[in-house]
């Protein structure tokens, strides 16, 4: 089953342009520039050829990650809560750390300026976080073995 990706209604608008932006004005422009390179003679040694293919494959596989993310995306409510949720920013300390981290737990696509790490509502930290309160202690199996986090403070 496809992991659910949770995203904010700006978030899932601003995804939706640019998956649009990129089916349409993206590949005509891609289509553009490769039109123009193969007037140029031998594709073997034509750099912008090969400078388009690239770019052509790199858009595309944007475009297909966009439309994975879109399926299986759920829209989240922003506002006050007093429990961990999708969507949440969460600040946790790491047991035996004095300094707190900030973190948004939802999809990369919503990190913004004022978060820079963002945790999957389905990773084993999202998981033991969801539903936890400041002050709640959780615990989580990390790579390295389990580790223990205090919810310190949550916004939206």
């Amino acid at each position: 089953m496809p992991e659910t990706h949770h995203l904010s209604q700006a978030t899932f608008e601003r995804l939706t342009a640019e998956l649009e932006e990129l089916t349409t004005h993206g590949r005509t422009e891609i289509a553009r520039k490769i039109q123009a390179a193969r007037e140029l003679g031998d594709l073997s040694e034509n750099g912008d050829y090969h400078a388009a293919k690239e770019e052509q494959g790199k858009m595309e596989a944007r475009i297909r990650h966009l439309q994975a993310l879109l399926e299986h995306a759920e829209i989240v409510e922003a506002g006050a809560s007093d429990v961990v949720r999708a969507g949440s920013i969460v600040s946790i300390c790491y047991e035996g750390d004095d300094e707190p981290e900030r973190y948004l737990l939802g999809s990369i696509e919503e990190r913004h300026d004022e978060v820079e790490h963002v945790i999957s509502p389905g990773s084993p930290l999202g998981q033991a976080l969801i539903g936890a309160s400041v002050g709640d202690v959780v615990d989580f199996e990390a790579p390295g073995g389990r580790l223990k986090v205090e919810v310190v403070d949550i916004e939206g």
